[in-house]
């Protein structure tokens, strides 16, 4: 077991460039998981992590004593200093453990029949992990991100997610237009502008949702892309949803579609997605 007490040490440094840095967790494969919930949900899915990070204080946490009793002999535990650990963190109230993981692969290509979630120029990343969220919950399996969305890794995201990064497919920098060109499908957009509602919708077949920026929405040469268009019905009068209330909202109607209409009590794998462009944030 080894012990950090101070910021000069090379193996802190290293490690507060991966907390740090999009580009450094590309480049090295890696990413910082915060807390036991996350770190559990990573071994159960995808095996051991290749780090432990305790803080001090973190280690005599009831919940974290006994992982760190269990733990295999041949996992790797770093204990840091609290204040070393509180800095790797970058929150008020640090959880007292993190670990170090590879970056999981998506375990499927791209497929063009099936569900997808498709995420356009989303900055924000607690709107982000919302998303992937909704979407494992709803049994989405895949999700594309547009190269100018958030950081899917970042820790923000990370924690918005709750653990869905490990239960879906996850396609950074992907060409969305280029995948809706040969998707077989129905893509799919919301629209303040659209006339039909989304509880009018036909949701049975595999659709790829598409979700605009908070800001402006879906760019229009998408929006072009996609083969309907949909309107969340707001009898309160508010003028827009914030992106991740409305992807929630569309991913369950489309769960709700196919089990709760006689002849349709299965969901399968394959068909589940989401997008929006009357959202915002």
């Amino acid at each position: 077991m080894r012990r950090i007490a101070s910021r000069d040490n090379p193996h802190y440094k290293a490690l507060k460039r991966l907390s740090e840095s999009g580009r450094e967790r590309r480049r090295s494969g890696r990413v910082l998981l915060d807390g036991m919930h996350l770190l559990e949900t990573y071994r159960q899915r995808c095996g051991e992590p290749d780090e432990v990070l305790v803080g001090e204080g973190g280690a005599t946490r009831p919940e974290i004593a006994r992982y760190l009793e269990g733990a295999a002999a041949a996992t790797n535990i770093t204990v840091l200093a609290d204040p070393l650990f509180a800095g790797l963190a970058m929150v008020d109230a640090p959880s007292g453990i993190m670990a170090v993981v590879r970056l999981p692969q998506p375990a499927r290509m791209l497929d063009h029949d099936a569900d997808a979630v498709l995420l356009d120029g989303l900055q924000d990343p607690g709107n982000v992990g919302s998303i992937l969220r909704s979407a494992a919950a709803a049994g989405f399996r895949q999700v594309l991100l547009s190269a100018d969305c958030a950081q899917v890794w970042s820790p923000k995201v990370l924690r918005a997610a709750m653990g869905a990064h490990f239960q879906i497919d996850l396609h950074e920098s992907a060409d969305l237009a280029d995948f809706l060109a040969a998707y077989r499908g129905q893509a799919v957009a919301t629209s303040l502008a659209a006339s039909r509602s989304l509880y009018e919708a036909e949701l049975r077949a595999a659709v790829a949702w598409v979700f605009g920026s908070e800001g402006s929405g879906v760019r229009p040469s998408l929006l072009a892309a996609t083969r309907q268009h949909l309107r969340i019905p707001m009898p309160g009068g508010s003028e827009s949803l914030n992106v991740a209330a409305a992807a929630a909202i569309c991913l369950f109607e489309t769960v709700r579609r196919r089990t709760g209409t006689p002849g349709n009590a299965t969901i399968h794998e394959h068909h589940h997605a989401s997008g929006a462009t009357a959202a915002k944030d």
